[in-house]
């Protein structure tokens, strides 16, 4: 019988690159800044990693379809290495196969290393995609980013009857606190706090979004080295960090197909974060849930995302937030490195971004960003548009707890 993945899987170590316009470094520059990071960190050899699984999104322009850049580029030892890709939830994905090999008992030390270098392009945000056919002329004509996901803030304001002027200030709020998280962070993009009134005069984007809505595009790795808890403890590792659930949920067509979905949240996160709190013993997640990096592509969408995660109420998102509950100092900070919102987005390093600041906190390595004994940290991501996506939920913690 399935018994999930709680505590069969520890993370041995981490690394993780500077975001940002990278203009001097090749992705394979990158790639072996996060990884050399992540294997001083683990206290292993590169002939100790059996297998490892690589995440980049942006093929075409940034490394290639196979997974030979991150073989050539760390120089691993003639070991298998596969390339996954998943949307934004990408890099996750190859924490995932990192991650069930060592449970599985395939192997016992495996290597995660997710990495995209967009800025070369020249593209102010992400480069266009062959999405396939059926998908893009059936779903997505004539579409943008910020115009759909405008178009999941509007919905919201109409379904919970909140008055725009007061989303627009919860939004900007989120903004403003990502911002000064990121300002203390030295490997974030942005390092610039900004206040409310400057998010709300910013230039709008797509209405309701204005600039500060949205996050950016850069330049980036992380990269992460996993194994079982009794060869970490074995190696006398301390404080081990548990993998305590990984959970995806992927849209089957079915939020754009019929009426009963009305726009104003994301079906797969809501199934996905039910699945990951069952898997991670998790039984009140706005009390049990310590601090989260959640998928802000857009302000609106971390501020749904609150609620599909079942930390806020359905509606009540807006008074959260604007109470400073996902503050820094408050009951469940997010975005407490900054967010993509600060780092901006390299989609295959996004998920192991995230997934490295929680590993940081449940050792109390933050520095500046420390939070005060963490129990489970949640990760968060969303690829894709608010009616089709694929959704990740990663909740590691410390092990045996």
């Amino acid at each position: 019988m399935a018994t999930g993945i709680r505590d069969k899987v520890v993370i041995l170590g981490m690394g993780c690159t500077k975001f940002g316009e990278r203009w001097d470094t090749g992705p394979e520059q990158l790639m072996v800044e996060a990884f050399e990071e992540a294997l001083k960190d683990a206290g292993v050899e590169r002939k100790q990693i059996q297998a490892a699984w690589f995440g980049s999104a942006m093929d075409e322009v940034n490394v290639g379809k196979s997974a030979v850049p991150l073989s050539m580029g760390v120089r691993l030892p003639e070991i298998p290495v596969t390339r996954v890709e998943n949307f934004c939830a990408t890099g996750t994905e190859a924490f995932r196969g990192a991650c069930y090999a060592v449970a599985a008992g395939v192997y016992d030390i495996t290597l995660a290393l997710g990495c995209e270098k967009l800025k070369d392009t020249g593209y102010g945000g992400l480069p266009g995609t062959n999405t396939g056919a059926t998908r893009t002329a059936q779903w997505l004509p004539a579409t943008s980013a910020p115009g759909t996901f405008a178009q999941l803030a509007s919905a919201y304001a109409a379904k919970y009857k909140v008055p725009m002027e007061d989303l627009k200030r919860a939004m900007a709020q989120v903004s403003v606190k990502s911002h000064a998280n990121g300002s203390i962070n030295p490997k974030a993009h942005l390092r610039k706090k900004v206040s409310i009134e400057e998010v709300m005069a910013a230039p709008l984007i797509a209405y309701p979004l204005g600039l500060f809505d949205c996050c950016g595009v850069s330049d980036g790795s992380a990269c992460a080295i996993v194994t079982t808890p009794e060869i970490a403890k074995a190696m006398g590792k301390k404080d081990l960090v548990s993998v305590k659930s990984l959970q995806i949920a992927v849209s089957n067509g079915a939020e754009v197909g019929y009426n009963n979905w009305d726009g104003d949240h994301f079906v797969t996160t809501a199934k996905a974060s039910k699945r990951a709190y069952e898997e991670a013993g998790v039984r009140n997640p706005r009390e049990e849930i310590s601090m989260m990096e959640v998928h802000d592509c857009f302000s609106i969408t971390e501020l749904v995302t609150m609620e599909d995660l079942y930390i806020s109420d359905r509606g009540g998102a807006v008074k959260d937030i604007l109470e400073g509950f996902y503050n820094a100092d408050g009951k469940v900070p997010c975005q407490i490195d900054g967010g993509l919102k600060c780092f901006g987005h390299p989609i295959g390093a996004s998920g192991l971004r995230m997934l490295y600041e929680m590993y940081l906190q449940l050792q109390g390595r933050a520095g500046q960003r420390q939070l005060p004994n963490p129990r489970h940290g949640l990760t968060h991501n969303l690829g894709g548009m608010p009616y089709q996506n694929v959704c990740s939920i990663s909740i590691v913690g410390r092990y045996g707890d």
